[in-house]
């Protein structure tokens, strides 16, 4: 084990970036649900709405990508370097759909005419629907695996993360977000945009229920590697339970209209789920199916225990920074948006 002083260094790196793409995941997954949301609002305020509800916190809310990219670069240089290599087709089109996206937001009331805005609408709806879809699709072919040889390259071609499970893994990814955004929207809103995403979010929760409800019964079937752990160490049992009971009580506040804590249940369920796919692959952090001995691990693939141990000592004083700077946003603009002359 590459400890130093008794400090596991690595295995604290990989909790530091998983924290930290959890709370992109969190953070950028409402916003990226409410641009998939985007076309079912008809009216012009409806839409601007839906925009301003977001307008003060999704480009921050990418920061945490950014910092979870460059921390895993640092810490995992391997990872970074497979990883990137692997999926160069899926992480083009990711980076293609961010600029998309945030081209939409920004040029959509550039210009007055109803073409121009459709047009924008349009491509901020399908670019942050196709991001929150391929953060699954990527996270379902890493859970899985990717063959990798002796000196950690991948062998294949893109036709390989074209199968059933990572497209389900996707389109759940899609469902939870949807869900997540709906919740944020239905507590940002009032009067008629209100009423009708109270309908939204109770559409967009079945719908994840029930891709839930199907990936997970594919996985237990089959893919035995992300189940062993599980079988292995009954006490992990409860991290699948408390999954449930959060999936339960968003339905449970939701009936009640009590959206904040239906947003809080969502966000935990969205932290738990990373939880058990990172645990289930630990200490391996890229699993090579064919050939497990080429996977790549904590310890294989870590930057050298000087490096993280500075590291972490940066990331101890700079990712408080960033999360109190995240709360201070959310703190300021919070309540139900109005619309003016400086809105989207």
């Amino acid at each position: 084990m590459n400890t130093f002083a008794g400090i596991d260094f690595p295995t604290w790196w990989f909790l530091v970036i998983g924290a930290v793409f959890t709370g992109y995941a969190i953070l950028d997954g409402f916003d990226l649900g409410a641009g998939a949301l985007h076309l079912f609002f008809n009216k012009e305020t409806s839409r601007r709405t839906a925009l301003n509800a977001i307008g003060p916190v999704w480009d921050g809310n990418e920061v945490w990508l950014v910092i979870g990219g460059g921390a895993l670069f640092a810490g995992f240089p391997e990872v970074y370097a497979s990883l990137l290599s692997a999926f160069y087709i899926p992480f083009m089109i990711f980076l293609v759909a961010l600029i998309f996206r945030a081209v939409s937001i920004e040029f959509r009331s550039k210009e007055p005419m109803l073409w121009w805005r459709k047009m924008w609408d349009i491509s901020y709806c399908l670019s942050s629907g196709l991001l929150a879809f391929l953060l699954g699709f990527i996270l379902g072919n890493v859970a899985i695996g990717i063959p990798l040889d002796k000196d950690h390259i991948y062998r294949g071609d893109f036709a390989d993360f074209i199968n059933p499970y990572s497209i389900m893994v996707g389109i759940t990814s899609l469902a939870l977000f949807m869900m997540h955004g709906a919740i944020y929207l239905v507590m940002k809103t009032e009067d008629r945009l209100y009423a009708k995403l109270t309908i939204i979010v109770r559409r967009t929760t079945i719908f994840f229920v029930i891709s839930f409800v199907i990936t997970s019964f594919y996985t237990l079937l089959y893919i035995p590697h992300l189940v062993d752990q599980i079988h292995d160490s009954p006490g992990m049992f409860i991290l699948p339970v408390i999954m449930v009971l959060a999936i339960a009580n968003i339905t449970r506040q939701i009936s009640k209209r009590k959206y904040l804590l239906a947003f809080l249940s969502s966000a935990v369920v969205i932290s738990v789920a990373l939880i058990i796919v990172s645990l289930e692959l630990y200490p391996t952090i890229i699993y090579s199916p064919q050939t497990p001995a080429n996977s790549l691990t904590v310890y294989n693939s870590a930057s050298s225990n000087k490096t993280l141990g500075i590291m972490l000592t940066v990331a101890a004083i700079g990712v408080p920074l960033v999360a109190a700077y995240t709360t201070f946003v959310f703190w300021t603009f919070k309540g139900k948006v109005k619309l003016d002359e400086t809105s989207y």
